[in-house]
């Protein structure tokens, strides 16, 4: 069972609702701490008002294989975002704003559609600046019978007051650590402390949810799943990454090593992002992760070798 329903019950849920919908009214449901009054239509950094946007929802094949399963990961793409990415390959969404405004019950149907289309879960990708949107979806949703896990699929520049709010709500996480480099992450994402903020992020997501648990049936039901996408040069940090997973959240943490990074967005600008990630690359930062102890790797396939350089 969700954690969520036992909220709803209680009412519990409809609280969090309210006390995530005033935090717009002076915005700090971020690390950018904008301050501005979404309720009245001021946008901060995530360029994002009262209401939600979204791009696209649907089934989804191409996640992580314990939320993929058989029937898919039933996603729910909200537009904008708090990271400036000059790499980021969904572009169009996070920084080009291409959606449509959603209301709190057109949001609500769909999480019910993907229920009822066989989804493993409802899986909220980019949702850190909506989170009282969804919150107000998910309440409307519930009473009209959703049952599936919330994967909370973020950028992991995430305010611990905020997931405080999620505590019981939230199923699955999963983060990106993109960084262990404050001055790679402010330059080429335009974050200030975007390790340390992320780092503390992540140990709140991994208090809530613990490592991944796995059905049977290799369905993801709860836990923390870690995303970090290889980037050439070394610019991600992944040894600074790997080591602070390994010895300060759990060598049984589920972790996906991304080899799909390619030049997007304004890369092909900037000679140390403008070329595709290389085979030794990829498979250095997977022997990293391996030396640390972390065993359970997603995304070290030959299909994932056979892009790279």
């Amino acid at each position: 069972m969700p954690s969520y329903q036992e909220l709803y019950r209680s009412g519990e849920l409809e609280e969090r609702v309210g006390r995530t919908r005033a935090i717009l009214k002076d915005c700090q449901l971020c690390p950018r701490q904008c301050h501005v009054d979404r309720l009245r239509g001021e946008r901060g950094m995530c360029r994002t008002a009262a209401e939600a946007v979204v791009s696209s929802f649907g089934p989804h094949f191409g996640e992580e294989a314990p939320l993929v399963g058989t029937h898919g990961s039933g996603t729910i793409f909200f537009t904008n975002c708090n990271l400036r990415c000059m790499f980021c390959q969904n572009y169009p969404i996070s920084q080009l704003g291409q959606g449509w405004v959603a209301s709190k019950g057109e949001i609500a149907k769909m999480m019910l559609s993907l229920q009822e289309r066989g989804c493993h879960n409802i899986n909220l990708v980019t949702p850190t600046h909506v989170v009282p949107q969804i919150l107000e979806a998910l309440q409307v949703a519930v009473g009209l019978g959703l049952s599936l896990p919330l994967v909370y699929n973020c950028g992991g520049y995430e305010s611990l007051e905020t997931l405080r709010l999620l505590d019981g709500i939230v199923d699955i996480y999963m983060p990106d650590m993109k960084y262990s480099d404050e001055r790679n992450a402010r330059r080429f994402s335009g974050v200030k402390d975007y390790p340390s903020v992320n780092q503390a992020a992540v140990k709140e997501m991994h208090r809530q949810v613990g490592d991944l648990q796995i059905d049977k049936r290799g369905v993801a039901r709860r836990g923390l799943l870690v995303r970090h996408l290889v980037l050439p040069y070394g610019i991600a940090g992944t040894e600074g990454v790997v080591r602070f997973i390994a010895q300060e959240i759990s060598r049984d943490t589920y972790m996906n090593v991304m080899a799909q990074y390619y030049p997007a967005h304004r890369a092909f600008k900037i000679p140390a992002l403008s070329r595709p990630l290389l085979r030794q690359e990829f498979t250095e930062a997977v022997s990293l992760a391996r030396e640390y102890g972390l065993e359970r790797l997603d995304g070290v396939t030959p299909r994932s070798l056979a892009r790279l350089l």
